[in-house]
């Protein structure tokens, strides 16, 4: 939670930074944030909900993306080591917030009722398969899409985390503790521990955007006429 908390205040002092005096023509630290903000725009909410449909979302949306990458690299920082979405709270906390507002776009747009069907009652199906797929389809709603959203990347970060702990403690034990014939391998962790570091940067941005892409997709689902 100490680091949740202290990602959170770098997060909101950067971005505080990089807009506190916004100009017509942007310096380094507005650049940075007007192109991390239109690609959540562009690259995420237009073209998964469509331009006019994306506005709405566009600042839950850019919240999620940057909120998770700061948590993630976490992970990576000296002193912290530890990603805040590691554990389970704050990607549950995440999943939650997508999956009422989608419950909520999609009552709002069609009705309670005519929801409930577009998502449960696929169109074209014969009546007595429905009998069979609407308890299949009520479990992927209501609690296979926000659950995989949370496990997926609390399991992703959690992972990274403990490749990292057994790199750097293994080259810790290989070069203090080992035999003069095991040090040499305390040099092969460790490019491995420097390797994983790097993979852990992309695994960091790459499940932002997948988190943040389907929270759009299933919000787009909620919206559509059609299940």
């Amino acid at each position: 939670m100490f680091i949740r908390l202290v990602i959170a205040a770098a997060l909101i002092l950067l971005l505080w930074l990089g807009v506190r005096k916004a100009k017509l023509i942007p310096g380094r630290g507005q650049s940075i944030v007007e192109m991390g903000i239109d690609f959540v725009r562009v690259q995420i909410a237009e073209q998964t909900l469509g331009k006019e449909r994306a506005k709405p979302y566009v600042g839950m949306l850019a919240t999620i993306f940057f909120a998770i990458l700061a948590m993630n690299l976490a992970g990576v920082i000296p002193f912290l080591n530890l990603a805040g979405t590691s554990r389970i709270g704050l990607p549950l906390v995440l999943a939650l917030w997508v999956f009422v507002t989608y419950l909520v776009v999609g009552a709002r747009e069609h009705g309670v009722g005519r929801y409930l069907k577009n998502q449960l009652m696929p169109s074209g199906v014969p009546w007595p398969m429905l009998i069979l797929l609407i308890p299949i389809e009520a479990l992927q709603v209501f609690v296979i899409r926000p659950l995989t959203l949370a496990l997926r990347l609390v399991a992703n970060m959690m992972a990274g985390h403990i490749m990292l702990v057994l790199c750097f403690v293994g080259t810790h034990t290989l070069f203090l503790y080992s035999e003069a014939i095991m040090k040499p391998l305390g040099a092969v962790t460790l490019v491995a521990g420097v390797a994983i570091t790097l993979f852990e940067i992309f695994v960091a941005g790459l499940q932002a955007l997948i988190f943040t892409l389907l929270s759009a997709v299933y919000i787009n689902f909620a919206l559509e006429d059609a299940h």
